[in-house]
């Protein structure tokens, strides 16, 4: 739960990785941004059978944001570094396309910089990319509606916290009990807020 960037893309077969994991690097050292590097360089040939041999690319993690994953499979393909561990660990059938990085306790202006990296990373190194913002950010460029959106969901945060803390679970309740009445609470307090 939370204000999240969706994203998935190629690497131009015309542009240079290693160019790509510099100007990512020098990013992330301006902002003082933790970062690590991967395999710099595709192979020269991709006839193998799996593509998830080894990561290629950056990833940097901004504060308080899941890490931002510019890292490809060997097909040059934008694979997050969670994709490449489930698969390693043999979970195939939870590979999505998407790269997700949540940034809802990053705030709006991380969310902003984000989407402006990305926007700028794809104009000029990536193909077939396409970027999903819950935010909106990325459609509108709209800050006062981004505002809104990461203002609703810390609010919605803030009640589903304060529902749990409120309302401990009961002696004999099961699980999905005690998620109900919590949930019949918190719509409950939205409605008297309304």
């Amino acid at each position: 739960m939370g204000l999240s960037i969706h994203y998935k893309g190629n690497f131009k077969t015309s542009a240079s990785l290693a160019d790509m994991i510099e100007e990512v690097q020098d990013i992330a050292i301006a902002n003082d941004w933790k970062y690590h590097i991967f395999k710099k360089e595709f192979p020269k040939s991709d006839n193998k059978k799996t593509f998830f041999d080894k990561a290629y690319g950056i990833s940097f993690s901004p504060p308080e944001c899941e890490p931002v994953c510019l890292t490809f499979a060997s097909n040059k393909k934008l694979v997050g570094i969670m994709q490449f561990s489930l698969y390693e660990m043999g979970h195939r059938d939870f590979y999505s396309e998407y790269i997700s990085v949540k940034t809802q306790f990053a705030g709006p202006h991380i969310h902003k910089l984000v989407v402006h990296i990305l926007k700028y990373i794809s104009t000029k190194y990536l193909v077939r990319f396409k970027l999903d913002d819950e935010g909106e950010y990325w459609e509108t460029g709209d800050e006062n509606l981004l505002d809104k959106k990461f203002n609703f969901m810390n609010r919605l945060l803030d009640a589903v916290q304060f529902a749990f803390e409120s309302k401990p679970i009961k002696t004999g309740e099961t699980m999905d009990e005690y998620f109900q009445r919590v949930l019949k609470n918190i719509e409950e307090n939205k409605k008297k807020s309304s």
